[in-house]
């Protein structure tokens, strides 16, 4: 039964669901991530590939909610299947604390699920760890299985939404009222022409998080690009866990997917700002990955450019230290902007 400050019983992300009105390139870039194509939904050209405990769903149906939810925003993360102890009761709490159910008849998997971010979906799942497994119950082996070596990464450490100025606290009522997330931290990031501000909530069994960005100025910030581009608001990006980042960097050299070039100063002073750093200064400056920490611990990060339409991916590595690389927000805004400016969006 769910206790009072996680009415739901949420106990963390299933899925990730992908749609696109051309699937094949998101196949690839799942593979370079070291996912394995294994089975789909029976009855159903639903795609599954997992590394670790990383499971993404691609549609690929030609009618349906998710190819619907495509032609609307292009490639996109059409819903997320979040982990419950009571998949009809989670449903059933969450439509009376104020949330939306989804329409039976236009969802595309067998699950309860109601709206969520631009009206994705959030699918309710209550068959995982010693209840059993969707993917041995509900998929079957495709005839074409890849499977490849993993990459490192072991979960979806966090996940963050997009959404139109004014609404950031609308969305985070949302999470706190329907699932009990709470506020972890609250950003306000300018560069030189654009700004926007982020409120990262935690899920209540504190499994994951979200945070919530939106746009603070009318001078085509990163966010107002992402929602022009995507046709609304979203999530922006995932982030993967890796308990070594960089051999997980080594692993994925010659792979086709391209991460945001930090600046050469970065590295003359980031060392001095975080202390205790254990890992060759050098390949950390050679994979272009960013550090953070305090007294605590630190963690390493990248960011690919973007991979599915403006959607992209965080790689991160935690080391005693469960912040969102605070200290990096300058450089990877700044990199971000000087990306927008050679494509001359600003």
């Amino acid at each position: 039964m769910a206790e009072q400050t996680n009415p739901l019983g949420l106990r963390g992300i299933e899925f990730t669901e992908f749609a696109s009105p051309n699937s094949d390139y998101m196949h690839e870039i799942f593979i370079d991530f070291g996912l394995s194509k294994l089975k789909r939904l029976k009855g159903k050209d639903i795609l599954y590939y997992n590394q670790n405990d990383i499971h993404f769903l691609l549609n690929r149906e030609r009618q349906g909610f998710s190819q619907a939810f495509a032609k609307r925003h292009g490639p996109a993360i059409c819903s997320m299947g979040w982990r419950v102890d009571d998949a009809d009761y989670a449903f059933k709490e969450a439509v009376r604390r104020g949330a939306k159910p989804a329409d039976s008849e236009r969802k595309d998997l067998p699950y309860p699920a109601i709206y969520g971010i631009g009206d994705s979906l959030i699918y309710f799942v209550d068959r995982f760890g010693a209840n059993g497994s969707i993917y041995e119950e509900d998929f079957i082996s495709v005839d074409d299985p890849v499977i490849v070596p993993g990459k490192g990464f072991l979960a979806v450490d966090h996940l963050t939404n997009n959404v139109h100025k004014g609404t950031m606290h609308t969305w985070a009522d949302f999470y706190k009222n329907v699932f009990g997330f709470t506020e972890v931290r609250y950003f306000d990031i300018k560069g030189e022409k654009t700004a926007l501000l982020s409120y990262a909530l935690k899920s209540p069994d504190g499994s994951f998080c979200i945070p919530i960005n939106e746009g603070k100025d009318d001078k085509n910030n990163q966010i107002d690009e992402y929602l022009e581009e995507y046709n609304g608001p979203g999530v922006q990006h995932l982030a993967f866990l890796s308990e070594d980042l960089l051999s997980s960097l080594d692993a994925m050299e010659g792979s086709k997917i391209a991460t945001l070039d930090i600046s050469d100063d970065y590295y003359d002073n980031v060392f001095k700002r975080v202390k205790g750093v254990q890992e060759d200064p050098a390949r950390i400056k050679k994979h272009q990955v960013l550090v953070d920490g305090d007294d605590e611990g630190y963690l390493l990060q990248i960011f690919t450019k973007n991979l599915f339409g403006p959607i992209f991916i965080e790689l991160i590595q935690r080391k005693q230290h469960n912040g969102f690389g605070e200290g990096n927000f300058q450089a990877l805004f700044d990199s971000i902007e000087r990306d927008q400016e050679r494509r001359g969006v600003i």
